[in-house]
């Protein structure tokens, strides 16, 4: 433990070197900070003395980070911000019910969302805050509890729930099928074909599943997200693959028809990912199992 309090400085000491680290001026951090130029300098002097060397460069009224102090400030900061957070989250909910999410866009959008009036009735004392990120992060940096991870199980030190696998259906408009007569997959290919520009391969492997013989790949047309191929099949621009979940409303309300039942079952999966810290909260063990919840039901009628 002593030797914990000697390699931890104050935090007030901590502060104030942040601050002028931020604005080069030790007048403009007394102003942020709200304490006198005497203060932050005093502060300035005291950490510089605790760690055994100077961490600016005083060049007259300026001052700038010298590479130690440079080096310490990127060490330094990311735990700031995080103390930050926790501790304004803790003032605006001190029994800790806000849990912070962060997943996939089109995820968020298509299958969280519709979900959340339950989560809400389940337990309306809690607050859940989503965000939108699309690439892997630090969980010990960033302020989220709890994500939407795609692909395989390897988030690095994270416990990884598994979902669902994806599946592709294909879709049509209703009068579509009507006017082609869709009632086989290979029906389908006197169709125009669109696929999301990532998966450009997604039709040839479905008709292989569908063991349809091909001489040559499918012509397709690509988009590049897609919510974007889902609208235009909508307006009837021709059929597409498409994640299951992505389009359970449009299947619900009609506007997009399976012509072909026989799903294309990806090699990619979601998962609800965490560290395993987390669960001392009950709040967040109460989202992940909802999620995880809502993810069985899900399957039981893929």
């Amino acid at each position: 433990m002593e030797t914990a309090r000697k390699h931890l400085p104050p935090l007030a000491m901590l502060a104030g070197f942040a601050a002028v680290a931020k604005y080069g001026r030790v007048s403009r951090a007394a102003e942020v900070t709200g304490l006198t130029q005497g203060a932050v300098s005093r502060q300035i002097a005291s950490l510089e003395n605790w760690v055994g060397t100077e961490l600016f460069d005083r060049i007259g009224r300026h001052v700038a980070l010298n590479s130690a102090g440079q080096a310490y400030l990127a060490e330094i900061e990311p735990a700031l911000k995080k103390i930050a957070r926790a501790t304004s989250k803790l003032m605006s909910t001190p029994d800790g019910r806000v849990v912070e999410i962060a997943t996939l866009p089109s995820f968020g959008m298509r299958w969280l969302a519709p979900r959340w009036n339950l989560l809400s009735r389940l337990h309306p004392d809690l607050t859940v805050n989503i965000s939108a990120r699309s690439e892997e992060f630090d969980f010990s940096i960033e302020p989220f509890d709890l994500a939407i991870h795609v692909g395989r199980a390897d988030w690095p030190n994270a416990c990884h729930e598994l979902l669902f696998d994806e599946h592709v259906i294909p879709v049509v408009a209703p009068s579509l099928l009507r006017e082609r007569a869709i009632r086989s997959a290979t029906d389908l290919l006197d169709v125009p074909l669109l696929v999301q520009s990532r998966r450009k391969d997604a039709w040839e492997r479905w008709f292989k599943l569908a063991l349809v013989e091909l001489d040559s790949p499918p012509s397709t047309t690509s988009v590049a997200h897609f919510l974007m191929v889902a609208q235009a099949v909508v307006a009837g621009a021709g059929a597409a693959l498409l994640p299951s979940f992505l389009i359970e409303a449009e299947l619900a309300a009609g506007t997009l028809v399976v012509p072909v039942e026989l799903p294309l079952v990806e090699e990619r999966s979601y998962y609800l990912v965490y560290p395993e810290d987390k669960l001392d909260r009950l709040a967040i063990r109460q989202v992940r199992d909802f999620i995880c919840r809502e993810a069985r039901e899900y399957k039981a009628v893929l």
